[in-house]
């Protein structure tokens, strides 16, 4: 509980927001490098961060940890930690791999068959492994590269897993949110057949060991997936597991049939045993795990309860709440945590970042028990405290966001963060035999915590008895982005504050809001590589309005645009509204 002599400031935000909850806890922790876990468990800190920050992770049968840096410059794209003195600590620090300067879906880490694999956006590499070298002696290997031409970085990150027969299975993300005639624009109908899961939206099979592969030496294994960060392959069972993005946006695109609790809540992240020539239903429908079935997209006609062809689709395992953004999945295989854990499935929930008007949410490592190859029971929460404050506004309020598991070869957990780069690694210290479901009763709690639990649909409306910040027009249509403060989330979407892009010239900006942009930009020094929407479907007026306001908040203090200087510029490039 709160200690009212310490936390009168904690408390009263979370009156002045509306927040209601049975249970509150504290938000930090000063034991286990921050985080709570369950009774018996404890964490070291292997590293506070690292230059290159982290994604996914691996560890060598010696100990030696692999980590994907989130921004490399070439040459630098795989961290190398390594602990001489036993102490837990990483005490030797180097980098190496890749071939060019990544951006930040660089992801995927594994160790398959004495090689080391990672990936950037566009390629999978591997390096082998050199017995007691920490940075392999061998030379950089490319098994896969990615030839599409990418207008659009959506969805574009390569995570990898393995089977036992030497097969390799490599996502390719959808381009699109929902594939739209126009991506990402209110009211525009989805394309049918889709085209774009011809070559995307699917996950691909490959030969692990083979060089120099592109797309079409592959076999698609499984389509209808828009997003895959986290998948594993289970060997109890013997079948590849996917964690779906679900689309986004529904209160943006679609307000005359959502409002934003349910755009909050929906669609749900998908936890889906692949098999194959599975199809998850993808761009059709979508998984409403409270109505526990899909439903039909608005773009192809659903209302949010129309189930129509979805029926015929490949239902989740478990239907997580929407926007969790589950981006690492691992099936313990070990023995040092107690048989409860055993062939269970740990899943790195990375945390939303378009939930407005309600919290932001998950940030935690969540645990999904198996028994002979199936799920055994509702998902716990194994460790929390990532986000040092509870609620979660702003996507950069967030302190650390949970992103990479591995299991070192004692059966310990790794788990490393993209913010900084800091990792841990968690180890059972109780006794086995001694646990219990009542050692799992606290972190139960947890899940009444706000960044958890089901938002009250009026208590906790960031917008409830106060006007919206920046208007109407800039809480529907930016803050999924941008987020309510301006900062963006730090990898996908810019900051509005300071950006050159704002404050500059005003033209430029007025024409980003008609006509979108998409392609590399950089943004106060870091590059970014996603999709910026048309919205010329805004009045004259409105986007006058917003684009005062950003440029007068978030620390800008640059002069207004008028209506009639928008009027101007939408005759020239030919847009309407």
């Amino acid at each position: 509980m709160f200690k009212i002599s310490n936390k009168w400031s904690t408390l009263l935000i979370l009156c002045a927001l509306g927040f209601t909850s049975d249970y509150r806890e504290d938000p930090f922790n000063t034991k286990n490098g921050g985080l709570f876990l369950p009774e018996g468990f404890e964490a070291t800190v292997v590293v506070d961060s690292l230059p290159g920050r982290a994604r996914h992770i691996a560890v060598n049968d010696n100990g030696d940890i692999y980590v994907k840096a989130r921004f490399a410059d070439k040459g630098e794209s795989v961290i190398a930690l390594r602990d001489t003195n036993k102490d837990g600590r990483a005490d030797i620090i180097k980098t190496f791999g890749g071939a060019a300067k990544e951006r930040a879906y660089g992801t995927a880490m594994r160790i398959y068959n004495g090689y080391l694999y990672f990936s950037s956006e566009l390629v999978v590499y591997r390096y082998k492994l050199t017995p007691g070298d920490l940075v392999p002696q061998s030379k950089e290997e490319v098994i896969l590269t990615d030839d599409h031409a990418h207008g659009m970085h959506e969805h574009i990150a390569k995570p990898v897993t393995f089977d036992d027969k030497g097969n390799m299975y490599v996502p390719f993300g959808a381009n699109s949110n929902a594939c739209q005639e126009q991506n990402r624009t209110p009211g525009s109908k989805g394309m049918d057949p889709c085209s774009i899961l011809e070559d995307h939206g699917g996950i691909w099979k490959f030969d692990a060991n083979k060089q120099g592969q592109l797309q079409k030496d592959g076999v698609k294994f499984a389509t209808g997936l828009r997003s895959v960060v986290g998948m594993d392959w289970n060997f109890e069972d013997n079948n590849l597991y996917a964690l779906q993005h679900g689309r986004d946006d529904l209160l943006r695109l679609w307000p005359q049939l959502y409002n934003g609790w349910q755009s909050a809540m929906l669609p749900s992240e998908e936890f889906l045993r692949v098999k194959q020539g599975s199809d998850a239903g993808w761009p059709y429908c979508y998984y409403d795990q409270m109505l526990k079935q899909k439903v039909l997209n608005p773009e192809y006609g659903g209302d949010g309860k129309i189930v129509g062809r979805c029926g015929v689709y490949e239902k989740p395992i478990i239907g997580f709440p929407g926007h969790w953004a589950p981006n690492d999945l691992l099936f313990y295989r070990g023995n040092q945590l107690p048989e409860h854990y055993k062939n269970g499935a740990f899943i790195a929930f990375h945390g939303s970042t378009n939930r407005a008007p309600y919290p932001q949410s998950s940030y935690f490592i969540g645990f999904v028990p198996f028994k002979n190859g199936q799920v055994a029971g509702e998902y716990e929460v194994f460790a929390d405290g990532f986000t040092g404050i509870d609620p979660v506004v702003n996507v950069s309020d967030a302190v650390y966001r949970p992103m990479g598991i591995a299991m070192g070869p004692d059966g310990s957990i790794y788990i490393a963060e993209t913010e900084k780069g800091k990792i841990w690694k968690v180890t059972y210290k109780g006794s086995k035999a001694k646990f219990n479901k009542a050692a799992l009763a606290k972190m139960e709690k947890r899940k009444l915590l706000s960044h958890i639990r089901t938002p009250d649909i009026v208590k906790d409306n960031l917008d409830k008895d106060k006007p919206v910040a920046g208007g109407k027009v800039y809480s529907v249509y930016c803050t999924a982005c941008h987020q309510r403060n301006g900062m963006g989330d730090s990898q996908r979407f810019p900051p509005l504050g300071g950006s050159e892009w704002v404050t500059g010239d005003k033209d430029r900006l007025i024409k980003v809001l008609l006509k979108g942009l998409e392609g590399p930009i950089e943004v106060k020094g870091q590059s970014y590589n996603n999709v910026m929407p048309q919205h010329s479907f805004l009045k004259d007026e409105e986007i006058s309005e917003v684009l005062t306001h950003i440029r007068s908040n978030f620390g800008n203090n640059a002069g207004p645009v008028t209506t009639e200087e928008v009027a101007k510029l939408r005759g020239s490039e030919g847009t309407t509204n």
